[in-house]
């Protein structure tokens, strides 16, 4: 008789990065539970998306959970009265489509679903390199995101809380392309903010 496989929950936007997370985390064995968010974005389009992924990939569970972080605008993707930008970002400046604390409530809400369903693994497809400027996505708040996560749950205290595992957070866009290509994620059917 064979173990249980590892489970992991996966954050899942419906975008290329999350897809391409969540197909490495399979190929490592996972079971994942997929989690979305209907934040107020003004794409329902990324939902669809995830609904369709968690399917394709087989995830045991998939939730979709409100949270209206529309309600206080503060980005072009959840304020309507905002225009996205459609040039590239400067160096150093933090672009009007970065939503504020989204990252930081996404994380925290996978947390309590790992926990609750003893995952070993959180699978963020958060990129840094190619980042859009965002503060939320660079290695150094995930490694605070850790530490805060080992000391604020209970799985943390014991010693076996879920771990953060963002595998995408070095890589360009072109070698998140071409591994998607390598796993066979259906990139059409992807859908990025």
């Amino acid at each position: 008789m064979h173990p249980a496989p590892p489970t992991a929950v996966a954050l899942l936007s419906g975008g290329l990065d999350s897809a391409t997370a969540a197909a490495i985390a399979i190929e490592a064995g996972y079971r994942l539970i997929g989690l979305s968010f209907n934040y107020g974005q003004r794409h329902q389009r990324e939902l669809e998306a995830a609904a369709h992924l968690a399917r394709h990939f087989n995830f045991s569970e998939h939730h979709t959970i409100n949270v209206n972080l529309a309600a206080w605008g503060g980005s072009s993707l959840t304020d309507l009265q905002q225009t996205i930008p459609s040039a590239g970002v400067l160096p150093g400046v933090i672009p009007n489509t970065y939503v504020p604390g989204r990252n930081t409530v996404f994380i925290a809400m996978a947390l309590s679903l790992a926990e609750a369903r003893g995952a070993e693994r959180l699978v963020l497809g958060v990129n840094a390199v190619d980042y859009s400027g965002y503060p939320d996505c660079r290695p150094e708040y995930l490694t605070a995101f850790q530490k805060l996560a080992d000391l604020a749950s209970k799985s943390g205290l014991e010693g076996h809380g879920a771990q953060l595992w963002a595998p995408l957070v070095q890589w360009s866009k072109t070698e998140i392309v071409a591994e998607a290509l390598r796993l066979q994620v259906p990139i059409a059917d992807t859908w990025s903010c």
